[in-house]
């Protein structure tokens, strides 16, 4: 049988921007190796597969793959999905929320609705869990062809997930962003250095009007180069800047991600942080969607 799939545009209002997904909405008996078959095929950084509900308090299950590996959890595939649904007739307009199961677990998807279009989605992600700030800065900045120099002196380079870990590594400015090398050699290095092959969230904080922060996410482990619109990353940026009192107040929870820019595909990126820096109670990473094609896979 032909394997069906919406391809949408995500983190945009605005076709052949934003970051592209694969949404396969119906995935009944199909086994996990073609799942992966299909993502690899496709080529985008994630591709998702719709499945019934296997959790109570869920809706619907959701498999997240990018071309290499079976991710727990991600932002533009749980939005881009929701906007699937949507279209799909799945979620009815006006239902205030769905409930995925992602690997992480139950995962709520907020949304907002125009009339019978889907406007925005929110979803919430798991706490944050900090690591420690790491003292090799050099090396870190050498595995991005950049200098000690580039690296903002007042933050710090540090692990963070709110599912997924991310190396975050400020920078002095956008041209020290844009001027970063993706290089998987390098970043293996960089990982037997700092114990792990994460992938690297680079970035510049409050040197923007109409930005909280400009972004890049290189991810060559994950079989991602570079990634135009990464949710999974903009979640622990933004408990980040709120840790460490870049972002603090009613600002917290209204951060917004640029990223994108360096591959032609920007891509806005909305975060809301609560509660104290010392005490984050939660986190949601929102966005919008675009549909801009659809298919079947006939192999």
């Amino acid at each position: 049988m032909p394997s069906s799939y919406l391809h949408y545009d995500v983190f945009t209002r605005e076709p052949f921007r934003g970051n592209q997904l694969a949404v396969f909405t119906d995935a009944r008996g199909m086994e996990p190796w073609r799942m992966q078959a299909l993502a690899r095929e496709m080529n985008f950084s994630e591709s998702t597969f719709v499945l019934p509900p296997e959790q109570p308090g869920t809706d619907v299950r959701v498999r997240i793959f990018t071309p290499g590996v079976e991710l727990p959890i991600a932002g533009h595939p749980t939005i881009g999905t929701a906007f699937a649904l949507a279209h799909r007739g799945v979620l009815k307009p006006g239902q205030p929320r769905v409930v995925f199961g992602l690997n992480i677990g139950p995962t709520p998807v907020d949304l907002d609705w125009d009339g019978q279009a889907l406007r925005f989605a929110w979803m919430q992600q798991p706490a944050p869990a900090f690591g420690p700030e790491l003292p090799e800065r050099q090396a870190v900045a050498e595995a991005l062809a950049l200098t000690e120099a580039d690296l903002d002196g007042d933050l710090p380079v540090q692990r963070v997930s709110c599912g997924v870990p991310y190396l975050l590594v400020p920078l002095v400015d956008r041209e020290a962003v844009d001027r970063a090398v993706s290089d998987a050699a390098a970043f293996r290095r960089l990982g037997s250095v700092v114990d792990g092959d994460l992938a690297i969230y680079l970035f510049t904080a409050g040197r923007a009007a109409g930005e909280t922060a400009y972004s890049r996410m290189f991810g060559p482990g994950l079989g991602i180069a570079e990634d135009p619109a990464t949710g999974s990353a903009a979640g622990p940026l933004g408990c980040y800047l709120v840790q460490h009192g870049v972002t603090y107040g009613a600002d917290a929870g209204r951060i917004v991600i640029l990223q994108g820019v360096a591959m032609g595909r920007d891509s806005r990126l909305h975060v809301s942080v609560q509660g104290a820096r010392e005490a984050i109670t939660g986190v949601r990473v929102g966005g919008e969607a675009v549909l801009v094609g659809q298919g079947d896979i006939t192999a």
